[in-house]
């Protein structure tokens, strides 16, 4: 997995715990929401193209 795709997962997972625990920052949550799906939409998409070039 490329290192962009960790560190992008990982601030994921911090705004959704910060948006989690200050309902105020409750856009936070959102905010994580969107760039874990990209994340997984990169990986997925990495994945795919992996596979059909063997």
């Amino acid at each position: 997995m490329n290192l962009a795709l960790i560190i992008i997962i990982v601030v994921a997972i911090i705004l959704a715990i910060v948006g989690g625990l200050n309902s105020a920052l409750s856009w936070l949550l959102w905010v994580a929401l969107i760039v874990g799906v990209i994340a997984l939409i990169a990986f997925l998409f990495r994945v795919i193209s992996g596979s059909r070039n063997t």
